[in-house]
């Protein structure tokens, strides 16, 4: 049997472009508890660039459970939304098949 290695979770919303610092507003309190998280070992945000009500994140953790500061943040931010979400989790695969480039910008 594999060892754990951890997951990746990868979650996209669409956000009227209109309601974004709302949305961000929101959003950056959870993202510091969440980065606070010991167990949090990975998480980055996107924006696509050609419509940028569409925001993507990658969280990785070695462990997960649902914890109570999300809960304001779904009932602030799920208004918001323009579809449903979309989320990914993914058991990481690990070495050798992870890279970080510091010098490229990486972490």
């Amino acid at each position: 049997m594999a060892s754990f290695r951890g997951i990746s979770l990868h979650m996209t919303v669409y956000i009227d472009p209109a309601k974004l610092p709302t949305f961000w507003e929101a959003f950056k309190p959870v993202y510091e508890h969440v980065i606070a998280e010991p167990e949090c070992t990975f998480f980055e945000v996107y924006q696509d660039p050609e419509n940028p009500g569409t925001i993507t994140w990658v969280e990785n953790w070695c462990v997960q459970a649902n914890k109570p500061y999300y809960q304001e943040y779904f009932a602030r931010t799920v208004p918001l939304y323009l579809k449903p979400r979309e989320a990914k989790v993914l058991d990481r695969v690990g070495a050798p098949y992870v890279a970080v480039k510091p010098e490229n910008g990486g972490i």
